[in-house]
């Protein structure tokens, strides 16, 4: 009997070690289904490569910007976005097959352990720290940004429940990040942040909603740092009799749980859409990276940002512009802000400088075109071999910023595993209760932009 139930033992230890072994590999390749989503694969891998060369491995906080114009110059600071981007780009990289769960793990472990010795203000952190010690570049300043702690948060909340094993790091950091003392009450905003070395927050404040601040509302208000009636405080449109703005909106006013809203639209050549504020793409659509708004939104933020990628792409067309995708990105070893004028409220202009990271953010509303315009970009010589695309072309003087920026590669990283995951980004980050919690107020709101 005795001999039986040894035999039994390790039969079941055998199966268990089979299970083990045959069961989901920590690292799967995805297998891509056309050309395009080979390309597109190929170009993350290498849009990968540029998080894993130049990030500090001790710390692990990735350099702002990489420049190859001549000699290769690194900028070795970051910012809470840029740390975001890598967050996004490893929980890509082991979506995609570049790199096993269990690296990049560890690899992020050191990343959260630099956050947590990281000076903050009231939890949330400072614009600029240097990568090899994560101390502050106070040469630069002491500001404290509402929307670039907003992607630090969100970026925190998706790795927190992609790598489970992380989440006693991530949660007491998302935990202490206080959006509470940078919203004003009496406007019912986010003001711009806090300057620390004038102890003042900002005479400004985030008042529109389709803009890429909208991720730190959302989530502030998941969070329970901030009032739900702050999402419906922010303006869609600023009203008619504000006749500063780039058009005159049309609309009616709409009841959201007791808020008055006034529900303005503009309209270009038949589309109608709720503008941002400068018409650039990653306003309109890098929120979109995290929140379920093409999902949830199908009557506001998610046909918004369809109406957007049309827009840009009418706009290019009626200009008699080579390619399409204006968002602000670099040039000339600075960073400029480019859009299509006539979808924002004031309106960047699109000065022919065109970013690939904006076609990418595209690409789940409309691939075909994107894949066209990112061959037109590759036949400008936009493609480099080692990181994918470079940072931008200039359409009249064909001149090539070669330059490759953390966020911009984490925008791009990101918009390829969600188009070839279905979404999978987006999924982590509503798995967090910060997330899951206001998915009312993204399906609720008719924007009144439908044809």
């Amino acid at each position: 009997m005795k001999r039986l139930f040894g035999l039994f033992l390790i039969a079941i230890v055998f199966v268990g070690a089979v299970l083990y072994f045959t069961s989901t590999p920590e690292r799967t390749t995805t297998q891509p289904k056309n050309g395009m989503e080979k390309e597109l694969l190929e170009t993350a891998e290498k849009t990968f490569r540029f998080f894993e060369d130049y990030t500090d491995s001790e710390t692990g906080l990735t350099m702002d910007r990489v420049d190859f114009e001549q000699d290769e110059t690194k900028a070795e600071h970051t910012s809470p976005t840029n740390i975001a981007m890598y967050m996004l780009g490893m929980v890509s990289g082991v979506e995609l097959g570049f790199i096993s769960k269990k690296d990049a793990e560890q690899k992020l472990e050191k990343t959260l352990r630099t956050l947590n010795e990281m000076e903050t203000w009231n939890g949330l952190y400072y614009n600029w720290y240097y990568t090899q010690d994560g101390t502050q570049k106070k040469d630069w300043g002491q500001f404290i940004s509402s929307v670039d702690n907003g992607w630090l948060t969100a970026g925190l909340m998706v790795t927190g429940q992609h790598f489970e094993g992380l989440k006693d790091l991530t949660d007491p950091l998302v935990d202490q990040m206080d959006y509470s003392t940078v919203y004003d009450p009496s406007v019912g905003h986010l003001h711009g942040g806090y300057d620390k070395e004038q102890e003042s927050l900002t005479p400004h404040h985030y008042g529109m909603l389709y803009t890429e601040p909208r991720v730190a509302s959302y989530l502030a208000i998941g969070k329970g740092d901030v009032p739900e009636e702050h999402w419906w405080k922010l303006y869609r449109t600023f009203p008619p009799e504000f006749d500063w703005q780039s058009q005159t909106p049309s609309g009616t006013m709409k009841d959201y749980y007791g808020i008055n809203v006034y529900q303005g639209v503009y309209e270009y050549d038949g589309i109608k859409y709720v503008p941002s504020w400068g018409g650039s793409m990653f306003e309109a659509l890098m929120p979109s990276l995290v929140m379920k708004e093409n999902e949830l939104g199908v009557n506001a933020l998610g046909l918004n940002n369809l109406h957007h990628v049309q827009g840009q792409i009418r706009y290019a067309e009626e200009n008699e512009l080579d390619a399409w995708g204006f968002s602000p990105a670099a040039i000339r070893n600075n960073y400029g802000e480019f859009g299509a004028p006539v979808l924002g409220t004031e309106g960047y202009e699109d000065k022919s400088t065109v970013t690939p990271h904006a076609s990418f953010l595209a690409l789940e509303h409309a691939p075909e075109e994107v894949y066209d315009n990112l061959k037109k970009l590759q036949d400008m010589g936009v493609y480099g071999e080692d990181y994918g695309y470079y940072d931008t072309v200039h359409l009249q003087t064909g001149e090539v910023a070669h330059t490759y920026l953390s966020l911009d590669q984490g925008m791009i990283l990101a918009a390829i595993t969600n188009y070839l995951k279905k979404g999978v980004i987006r999924d982590y980050f509503h798995q967090d209760p910060i997330g899951e919690r206001p998915e009312h107020l993204l399906e609720v709101e008719d924007f009144g932009i439908r044809d």
